[in-house]
């Protein structure tokens, strides 16, 4: 039986090379009778990278496929294939092309842009986890890991501002604060800037209050939840808490869209964010 050489595809890529890889492995499944292994070469920007590489691939005569967004790098590539005599697969170089020539605009040419979007998807999905792990006080154990700590009485819009913040990439906890209920201990182990504190108007509390109730088919809309006076003690037994504990910042979420309230946190967060740097900087 006449035994069949294995081949080798180089794959190399100013980013990841995962795209390639990706397209070659999917095309390698229409020949599965032949034996090949892919070699891949990342974050190649450098002539000496390139010669090194074609000097390799001429010996043996392998395959070279590339994803460059550069096209002076490009345009290297296709000289040295020539003078070596090495077959290449330019994946991304046509694509480029055709696409600069319907938006009548050149690419910015910046590598790697695919693997930022993707490491930034994924930083968004491990949040979202991470906040629906630590809804309603669970999990305290980890609350030191948290980017944001949210604590406020029931229905100060705890968990939707949890998950509206996770979607910008930040890790959330909710910490629910309950009369009666000494707080967790890991509260105050923790560094004390990530904590927020979430309050609302009387009226509105009750109103919202009552709605659940009702919404959950209670008879009695009335009772010590929805209370006027109820309420109004525990607005004032929270506050005197955050009164305690003067570096966790009060918003008042009355009336107010997620956004709103996400934003003003957000910025706090990048302010002292700021202020950090610039006082390592000093």
């Amino acid at each position: 039986m006449e035994k069949i050489n294995r081949l080798k595809v180089i794959v190399i890529s100013d980013g990841t090379g995962e795209t390639a890889t990706a397209i070659s492995r999917a095309v390698m499944t229409q020949f599965s009778d032949r034996d090949v292994y892919f070699t891949r070469y990342k974050n190649i920007r450098k002539k000496e990278q390139i010669d090194a590489i074609f000097s390799e691939a001429a010996v043996h005569h392998d395959l070279v496929i590339y994803t460059i967004v550069s096209a002076q790098t490009r345009e290297y590539i296709a000289e040295v294939a020539r003078t070596k005599h090495v077959r290449t697969l330019d994946l991304l170089g046509p694509a480029l092309t055709t696409f600069s020539n319907y938006f009548d605009q050149e690419p910015i040419s910046e590598p790697g842009l695919l693997h930022q979007v993707n490491d930034e998807y994924f930083k968004r999905v491990e949040a979202m986890e991470f906040t629906l792990n630590h809804d309603d006080g669970r999990n305290l154990n980890s609350l030191h890991l948290a980017d944001v700590v949210l604590v406020g009485i029931s229905r100060t819009s705890k968990t939707p501002l949890s998950l509206y913040l996770s979607l910008n990439g930040l890790k959330v906890t909710n910490v629910p604060l309950v009369q009666g209920t000494s707080l967790p201990k890991e509260l105050f182990n923790i560094d004390q800037r990530k904590i927020f504190a979430l309050t609302i108007d009387p009226e509105a509390l009750k109103t919202i209050r009552r709605n659940r109730l009702s919404r959950l088919g209670a008879e009695n809309l009335t009772g010590d939840y929805a209370d006027e006076a109820k309420v109004l003690d525990e607005l004032e037994w929270a506050s005197s808490i955050f009164k305690e504990n003067k570096r966790w910042p009060v918003f008042n979420v009355t009336d107010k869209a997620l956004e709103e309230t996400a934003a003003e946190i957000i910025r706090l967060l990048n302010m002292r964010k700021n202020n950090i740097f610039k006082q390592n900087k000093g």
